[in-house]
């Protein structure tokens, strides 16, 4: 029962599948962390399904591009790409770090926010029709559709061992109640990013290692650039840090697919 509760709050928090009503208590936010990466596997499986009756269907190939682009946007409702647009208003405001923590806070947006995210939408469509269109394709969909439980068994860690830029607000919230059991979450998580990049390297060796390697490398620099611009994370960077780990495991694919021929 206490395992359901606390899928029911996190698939509730993270994604737009309805899940049952009840009043939520810190016991069921306790292993939210480890099970936040499922609601990548639910993507990536939807993902993958796409592509599939896609190919099965005869669609253009641009069609099904812009239908597996549209799947995490419609089962998350977008909340991770609302955080990428927050941090790219910070970051481009140039201000104090107390500023552009209150920017985070602003429920509005600027231009630079849609000037970056059409710059990536652009730059991940490119690559998934890179992808699409190769000999390929039919493992490199596979690993992309584990890349969407890697980012966020990432994003986990994230939380789990990275401070907080605030004593506020949901991401310190989860980090607060993960803490009362950290050793199990830390351990569920690690074993998460070892089965989700194990699949992604056994199904498309080498490209599934350049996509596992340009997910760490996004996790670093996400640790580097909110340590350095908010003195920590939030749940606005976690969410940046989920859609530059998509795009940048995506361009990777593509750079493997143009590679392999």
């Amino acid at each position: 029962m206490k395992l359901l509760r606390t899928i029911a709050v996190t698939f509730a928090l993270y994604s737009r599948i309805p899940m049952p009503h009840f009043e939520w208590r810190d016991e069921d936010m306790k292993y939210s962390m480890s099970v936040f990466p499922w609601v990548g596997a639910v993507i990536g499986l939807a993902y993958w399904a796409v592509f599939y009756f896609g190919v099965v269907l005869g669609l253009p190939m641009v069609a099904v591009c812009m239908l597996m682009t549209a799947v995490p946007l419609i089962l998350t409702g977008g909340f991770h790409v609302d955080g990428f647009m927050d941090v790219s208003d910070a970051l481009s405001s140039f201000k104090t770090r107390e500023q552009k923590l209150e920017i985070l806070k602003d429920p509005h947006i600027g231009a630079f926010a849609v000037i970056r995210l059409c710059i990536a939408g652009l730059i991940y469509l490119a690559s998934l029709a890179v992808v699409l269109e190769s000999e390929n394709a039919g493992r490199l969909v596979i690993c992309l559709a584990a890349g969407f439980f890697l980012a966020r068994a990432l994003s986990a860690l994230g939380v789990l061992t990275f401070r907080s830029a605030r004593n506020e607000g949901m991401l310190f919230y989860e980090a607060t109640t993960a803490g009362g059991d950290r050793t199990s979450n830390l351990v569920i998580t690690g074993l998460q990013i070892a089965a989700a990049a194990a699949i992604m390297t056994y199904v498309g060796f080498p490209a599934g290692t350049l996509m596992v390697l340009a997910a760490i490398a996004a996790f670093a620099w996400y640790k580097y650039k909110s340590y350095k611009e908010f003195g920590g994370i939030t749940g606005d960077t976690a969410g940046w840090f989920v859609t530059v780990c998509e795009v940048a495991m995506t361009v990777a694919a593509a750079v493997a697919a143009v590679l392999m021929g």
